[in-house]
């Protein structure tokens, strides 16, 4: 399941070694602390990690430039997004020299969890866990707040904070027991102690309430700075389940439906590299939900926010509908098959509505599912995985489909909103089916969200939402004045005057049935 997010090194990377610890007096360092900087840059990595302790001793140090320098940055560093030569990089350092020490430290501390996450340190007797971990109880070191302060008041440092948060990601990460490793038990100092999870569990939650705050953002950039955080977040069982209980499924899901709407206007329009970058996070988001989808199974509240509005499958179908690259498919495919395959019986939840596999592929056939499927069938694919996700997709949609009834294909098309013109938008349907619009619960739901429907920014859908709504009026007893109390007619008569001329139509017609007693005759 691992995949890895790239980060660009830092722009002011051509002043680091022209860094002078002395005349830096507010990072407060002792002259203990600076022999071992200068000790650790004029050795190879390995050498400094080579003993856990003297590990420990070395990221305690950099966390503390982070905490020193971080408080008083100017900003000026935190404005450069293009990386700079070395010239600029050293007027970098003298207006701003606090920011270039924080951008040091963050990319010092990348390195090391880089170097511990590799086979040598795994040969060596160190990781991750030994090192950022102390003490008989493997207790996570206090000054991991260093890096929640930078993600956290960055001051629009996206480099600070996209490192800084995918740093703290993998340090939390390591403590979780599905990912946990040989070398965390057999450390060279014989400490012989894993990680303590549960001194971890605090941060991973406030990292997390961090990343769903910034998904929350419509910015490409800010959004791009918690992507490879995510990405680590979700490689583990435990940080899959705190992200979706924190509401990530329905943030990631919003995600790729404003990043695919605006991947399609720049690709048309915009520079070639913002396409390929915005694919590139296509990408990396949709990863991010296919591996929460290996929770559905697990916990039914997973399920729940898999199933919420419709909305994680209608962003997976339109990433499959539009094929912007191969990986993008791929990856989407993987994530609907999940869906399309999990089981309640696993772990039921005996008070909460029964939510599987068949909920799930009816939402994919009321977003159109089927006819991608059908179009990706014609396609020659090298990748052998997104050929058998193809055909798997194929054959559940259409066994589902026989089953289905043609209100249950109404249902699932109207409630997530995905409304397409056919045999459901009919006269005959609403004289066979305008009963069935009361609901379970006499609450007239469908007629509700076709109502709100009115209002879509997409037309083919509002007119299909006046064409319904119009329908109900004439075939259901009293349609009329139910209508028009939800507020249809007023919704309706907005559209009358829309540029739109067949939206137009349609949106007249509705409100001439809600008006007009006999309908038939006027026509």
């Amino acid at each position: 399941m691992a995949s890895k997010s790239s980060l660009q090194p830092s722009p002011v990377a051509a002043a680091f070694r022209s860094l002078q610890w002395d005349p830096l007096s507010s990072l407060r360092l002792t002259p203990q602390e600076t022999a071992l900087l200068r000790m650790a840059e004029s050795n190879p990595i390995e050498y400094t990690l080579g003993d856990a302790r003297d590990a420990t001793m070395y990221v305690r140090v950099l966390l503390k430039l982070l905490a020193e320098a971080s408080v008083n940055v100017s900003g000026h560093v935190a404005r450069i997004t293009e990386e700079c030569n070395e010239n600029r990089a050293l007027d970098a350092l003298d207006a701003d020299p606090l920011g270039v020490v924080t951008h040091y430290a963050i990319a010092k501390l990348s390195t090391i969890i880089v170097t511990l996450s590799s086979p040598w340190a795994a040969e060596n007797g160190v990781s991750i866990g030994n090192v950022f971990y102390a003490g008989s109880e493997g207790v996570l070191i206090e000054q991991w707040k260093a890096l929640l302060r930078v993600i956290s008041k960055g001051k629009g440092d996206a480099y600070a904070q996209r490192s800084a948060a995918l740093c703290l990601a993998q340090i939390l990460v390591a403590a979780c027991p599905s990912q946990r490793g040989a070398s965390d038990t057999n450390a060279k100092d014989g400490a012989g102690r894993a990680p303590s999870y549960s001194s971890a569990i605090e941060p991973l939650e406030a990292l997390t309430a961090w990343v769903i705050t910034q998904l929350k953002s419509p910015n490409a950039v800010t959004v791009g700075t918690t992507v490879p955080a995510i990405m680590t977040l979700t490689s583990a069982t435990e940080g899959r389940q705190i992200f979706a209980a924190s509401g990530g499924i329905k943030y990631l899901s919003r995600q790729l439906r404003q990043r695919e709407k605006s991947k399609s206007s720049t690709s048309s329009s915009g520079p070639e590299r913002k396409a390929n970058s915005s694919v590139q996070q296509l990408y990396e988001l949709a990863f991010c939900l296919w591996c929460l989808t290996y929770e559905l199974n697990n916990f039914a509240d997973v399920r729940a926010d898999f199933a919420k509005d419709g909305l994680p499958v209608m962003a997976l179908v339109e990433l499959v509908s539009s094929a912007p690259r191969e990986k993008v498919v791929r990856v989407a495919l993987a994530a609907l098959r999940n869906l399309a395959t999990c089981s309640a019986d696993i772990h039921p939840e005996p008070d909460m509505p029964r939510i599987d596999s068949k909920v799930f592929l009816g939402e994919m056939i009321a977003c159109g599912l089927m006819k991608a499927i059908k179009l990706l069938r014609d396609r020659q694919f090298t990748d052998p995985d997104i050929v058998e996700d193809v055909d798997k997709l194929h054959k559940l949609l259409a066994d589902n489909f026989k089953e289905m009834t043609r209100w249950e294909v109404y249902q699932n098309e109207v409630e997530t909103g995905q409304l397409t013109w056919g045999s459901t938008h009919t006269e005959a349907f609403f004289k066979e089916n305008a009963k069935m619009m009361e609901g379970k619960d006499g609450d007239f739901k469908l007629v509700k969200i076709l109502i709100s429907l009115l209002s879509s920014n997409d037309e083919d859908i509002s007119a299909i939402a006046c064409f319904d709504l119009g329908e109900f009026c004439r075939h259901y007893p009293n349609g009329r004045a139910i209508a028009k109390r939800l507020g249809g007619k007023d919704l309706a008569m907005t559209l009358i005057e829309h540029d739109n001329p067949e939206l137009q139509r349609h949106a007249l017609q509705c409100v001439s049935k809600m008006m007009v007693q006999n309908w038939e005759y006027v026509k």
